[in-house]
């Protein structure tokens, strides 16, 4: 691919993050005194430019050389989604684990899904909208892609893999909730780049229900049974095993 190929992307990717910057900004000021719906749109628009920017830079996962380049990027955009969406999950089993510790009520959190699969859906049809112009040289031929079937493995240890992928995540959150949080966004961004390393060719390591449907929704439709057993029950029940253990065993044994 051309090195005009990859500025494009990056260039777009960008546009993506300073116009969710903008709304997000628009949206506490407008809407302060209207609470839930202000929580609504900031984390609707945090996930869609999370899903967005995740469905572009899957098209540059073949730029050379590989992996380093994919890797690179999973980590620079890692790091500025963590620096520019401070607040928001932008991720169902995020929002899980303090609705199971009492964080916040089954209510609220109901909410926040919502919110973040409708972002998953609308970045899909965004992007769909994009590439469909070709302007740029990855997005030619983009949308004649069906399912990428990105389960290169078993559906038995697929979901192993997303289950632990989904743990380890999930306690690493946990864990360095106190690290400041300018050290902290490249803990989690390092992480997820290592992990995404090491399953990314077997399940796509995502963990993230509303990331994986917005990035594969063909899949969905074709095997939902299946993909749904991977890519939404088995981190779901990671961060509930995570949120038990953290809440219920550690204090008793500590």
């Amino acid at each position: 691919m051309a090195l005009g190929g990859v500025g494009a992307s990056l260039l777009l990717m960008a546009s993506i993050m300073v116009t969710v910057g903008l709304c997000r900004r628009l949206t506490r000021r407008q809407l302060r005194s209207h609470q839930r719906l202000c929580i609504f749109l900031l984390e609707m628009f945090s996930t869609f430019q999370i899903c967005a920017c995740t469905n572009e830079l899957c098209l540059l996962g073949s730029v050379e050389p590989k992996p380093h380049t994919a890797l690179t990027l999973t980590y620079g955009f890692t790091v500025l989604h963590g620096l520019t969406l401070t607040g928001s999950t932008c991720n169902p089993c995020g929002t899980l684990q303090p609705m199971w510790g009492g964080g916040i009520s089954v209510k609220m959190g109901g909410l926040k899904i919502g919110a973040q699969f409708m972002a998953a859906v609308l970045a899909r049809m965004f992007m769909h909208f994009i590439w469909s112009l070709e302007m740029a040289e990855p997005h030619f031929g983009a949308l004649s892609q069906s399912c990428g079937n990105p389960m290169q493995t078993t559906e038995l240890q697929a979901f192993c893999i997303e289950l632990l992928f989904s743990v380890v995540f999930q306690l690493t959150i946990l864990r360095v909730e106190s690290v400041n949080p300018k050290y902290k966004v490249h803990l989690i961004a390092l992480l997820i780049t290592m992990l995404v390393y090491a399953g990314g060719n077997l399940t796509g390591a995502i963990f993230n229900p509303a990331l994986a449907f917005s990035l594969h929704a063909n899949c969905f439709y074709d095997k939902f049974l299946s993909y749904s057993l991977v890519y939404w029950i088995a981190p779901s029940l990671g961060t509930i095993l995570v949120a038990f253990i953290w809440d219920e065993v550690l204090p008793r044994i500590s």
